[in-house]
């Protein structure tokens, strides 16, 4: 997990994680990690629009947000 996250601070791409809550809530949210440190990362989340700070072991999933191709020829 943590290397996924040092790629996403190095490379500054926007990454879409999955996130358990302290209260075993689960959301789905764009994020883009600012720091990282032993058990925690700081990161812009464009879900809040705000700065907030996630535990590294509630996350679930994490990876480079894919962008749509568009039919063509539809």
């Amino acid at each position: 997990m943590k290397g996924l996250l040092k790629r996403a601070l190095e490379s500054g791409e926007i990454f879409e994680m999955i996130y358990l809550s302290n209260k075993n809530e689960i959301s789905q949210r764009k994020i883009k990690v600012v720091d990282i440190s032993s058990n925690t990362f700081r990161a812009y989340c464009f879900t809040r629009r705000q700065p907030r700070i996630f535990k590294i072991s509630n996350v679930l999933s994490i990876g480079l947000v894919r962008r749509r191709k568009m039919n063509q020829g539809a």
